[in-house]
């Protein structure tokens, strides 16, 4: 039986089928969204990756990098040039950053670059202590006292400088914050003919964890990234070529892949910076907010060979 008169069709219709609304997109914040990183060496290389894949998550960026030649380093070093493209491509994020040529060896311009980064950015939240070197190689007997000299001031000297530079502002901030510090599988394990540089890095582990402990009732966090070999300027040259191959007088990147791949556990013969970045974003992000006074290594289990 029927009550009262049937309904419009079109009524029913609508009554089924109500209008498709627009699909609004939903922007997800960013893993270090609103923060300030303060990144060393970053005119190329791991520095340079480092912060373009913090400003994909949100960071603004201080960075600082040499941009000259150091006499003992055997390879081409960053220049202005190479720290403009940095700026280029983390503006290109959307994201603001304040670069200075700077020494890490001299903590008076380290710290006028920080102070000023701060003053224009408003915080500081990540540091990455990024910067260093390689020069030439060979019994530690043979090293040269400038050569020495110079190892220790750039990749520990320079680590602490940096660090020292940037706690207070931290500090200041109230929020806690992560520090990590570029070492290398040279901080964990001994290597032949390069005793300036395993010097230099396993220094870099006892800061980290010294720092750890001093830093923890801050929320302050600090840690340490281990890499193996990386394809970087730092690494794809002909002196590290000779280091591996000392037999060959002009030894190229193809001969090299094998003997480096030697290395890792992994069938590869180096990772990207990408690969470092992408640790120490984690490491500077709140998934790691429980994380302190840790050596990861990134290294395709160069570790446990």
């Amino acid at each position: 039986m029927q009550h009262g008169p049937p309904a419009h069709p079109k009524a029913f219709l609508h009554t089924q089928n109500p209008p498709i609304q627009a699909k609004q997109e939903v922007v997800m914040p960013g893993r270090v969204d609103g923060k300030v990183a303060f990144i060393t060496g970053a005119a190329r290389g791991q520095g340079r990756s480092h912060a373009i894949r913090l400003a994909q998550e949100g960071a603004d960026i201080i960075a600082i990098d040499l941009c000259r030649q150091v006499d003992t380093v055997p390879y081409p070093m960053s220049t202005p040039d190479d720290l403009a493209e940095t700026v280029k491509e983390v503006e290109a994020l959307d994201r603001r950053i304040i670069a200075t040529q700077a020494d890490v060896r001299d903590f008076a311009a380290v710290k006028a670059a920080v102070d000023e980064g701060v003053a224009q950015l408003g915080r500081l939240d990540i540091v990455s202590a990024n910067a260093g070197i390689s020069s030439p190689a060979g019994p530690a007997e043979d090293v040269s006292e400038q050569t020495w000299q110079d190892m220790i001031d750039i990749n520990l000297t320079g680590v602490w400088h940096t660090a020292k530079a940037a706690i207070p502002h931290i500090k200041a901030g109230g929020r806690g914050g992560s520090i990590v510090l570029t070492s290398s599988d040279a901080g964990l394990f001994a290597y032949p003919n390069i005793a300036h540089y395993v010097s230099a890095k396993h220094g870099v582990v006892g800061l980290m964890r010294t720092l750890a402990l001093e830093l923890a009732p801050f929320n302050i966090r600090v840690n340490s990234l281990h890499p193996t070999q990386v394809d970087t300027p730092m690494i794809m040259n002909e002196a590290t070529y000779k280091l591996f191959l000392p037999d060959n007088p002009n030894p190229t990147i193809e001969e090299f892949a094998p003997v480096s791949q030697q290395m890792n556990a992994l069938p590869i013969p180096w990772v990207e910076a990408v690969d470092i970045s992408n640790a120490l974003l984690f490491l500077a992000s709140d998934e790691a907010r429980y994380i302190t006074g840790v050596a990861l290594p990134v290294d395709a289990g160069a570790a446990i060979k």
